[in-house]
């Protein structure tokens, strides 16, 4: 059998797949949440019977029909690419990904001996399709419907997660938390929210001496680095229709950065977080009791440097880089396996693969200069079974002080 068969087999039967709750599912408890506000005070009664409707019932059986999204960011599919913009300033999306937002980061000394690196956050804002800075947080995740993010104030670990309203931009609601939280994670199906709880912020630097050749002298210099070990104390899984929240303690894993944390795995039921060390991009699944588990059948082979992941369908498994083919710009390819086996499938181009826009198309990371000068990728739109790109935005520069724009991608 040839690649090409292999591709085909493994993308076949997609229409027959019964898929976790539609996407949105957090959106449309919200939406339901605002328009109970306008109603008068006869329709309380049916409103909230809808609402619990939606809640219990609906997702699995009609996941669209109560969406009030704005439909020019939802509805349309096609590829939307500003290959001239970087950080992009206008709405960049294919298919079902959306770059709902992304954020740079700074390292901003606070005392002679602390620093703390900070993110800043540019959100899609749905109505306009334009990425519009919001410097209130710290901590931003995407619901899949692209309609409500979570997120954290500015001081970590943060003692309540908002639920932002992208197209108002105001909290619509807060939600305590008893443990402290510094990282945040949605479900597949936008239901639920992951927090990872710390006992101090997971971003703290501090000073060290680092010694650097320069002009064939040893010299010292003094950086900021990120702590030793970590002080991650266990995750709160939290259901946003009810705001119900419970808390599980883990250990810290051994791990030289002190931000571990944890995501939900495809079906919600597990969550996992990444291990540094012996093998890059290991991850470590846990039941939500907070007991070590193998790693479910279908994400085995995954790695939790890989954002893609899964493919919609969880037929393929998107791996990292494989290589690159000098040239003018350099050509980087990746590995698409069966999710199951890990038996290479194909390759794909793109030295990063960020979302899968559909089951035989992601969004990458390629590379824009050859391999004898200085790394500089730009997002692109790749294609298994063809070597084209198509440009989605501009190339960024990298740079050692700073964190150049990063992009964080939701599902429509």
């Amino acid at each position: 059998m040839n690649v090409e068969e292999l591709v085909r087999e493994a993308l076949r039967e997609q229409a027959a797949d019964q898929r976790p709750t539609g996407p949105g599912f957090a959106d449309r408890v919200l939406s339901a949440r605002r328009r109970r506000r306008t109603r008068t005070f006869a329709t309380v009664a049916a409103t909230v019977a809808a609402v619990v409707a939606v809640a219990v019932g609906v997702p699995l059986l009609d996941s669209g029909k109560d969406d009030v999204r704005p439909a020019g960011v939802v509805q349309q599919g096609g590829i939307h690419a500003h290959p001239d913009q970087s950080p992009p300033r206008d709405l960049i999306a294919a298919g079902d990904a959306v770059l709902a937002a992304y954020y740079t980061a700074d390292t901003v000394v606070k005392s002679d001996t602390r620093a703390v690196f900070e993110r800043t956050y540019s959100l899609l804002d749905p109505d306009t399709g334009r990425y519009e800075k919001d410097t209130r947080w710290s901590y931003v995740a995407v619901a899949p419907g692209l309609k409500t993010a979570a997120v954290l104030e500015r001081e970590l670990p943060a003692r309540r997660i908002g639920l932002l309203d992208l197209v108002t931009g105001e909290v619509e609601r807060w939600i305590p938390v008893a443990h402290a939280v510094g990282g945040l994670a949605f479900s597949y199906d936008g239901g639920r929210l992951v927090a990872t709880t710390y006992d101090e912020n997971p971003d703290l630097r501090h000073k060290e001496t680092a010694s650097a050749v320069e002009n064939g002298k040893t010299v010292e210099r003094q950086m900021w680095a990120s702590s030793m070990g970590s002080s991650r104390t266990g995750f709160s899984v939290i259901d946003l229709a009810s705001a119900q929240a419970s808390w599980t303690p883990v250990k810290a894993g051994r791990d030289i950065s002190a931000r571990q944390d944890f995501a939900f795995g495809r079906t919600g039921d597990t969550v996992y977080s990444q291990v540094i060390g012996g093998r890059d991009g290991l991850q470590q699944f846990y039941d939500l009791t907070g007991g070590k588990i193998d790693a479910p059948a279908d994400e085995r082979y995954l790695r939790s440097d890989v954002a893609a992941r899964l493919s919609p369908n969880g037929r393929l498994a998107a791996l990292g880089l494989t290589k690159e083919v000098a040239g003018s710009p350099g050509r980087s390819y990746s590995s698409i396996r069966d999710p199951r086996t890990g038996k290479e499938i194909t390759k794909v181009r793109g030295g990063h693969l960020l979302a899968w826009v559909d089951d035989k198309r992601l969004i990458a990371w390629e590379r824009v200069t050859s391999l004898e000068e200085e790394y500089r990728p730009q997002l692109v739109l790749v294609t298994i079974g063809s070597d084209k790109v198509v440009p989605l935005s501009g190339s960024r520069e990298e740079s050692l002080e700073r964190q150049e724009w990063e992009p964080l991608f939701a599902r429509r």
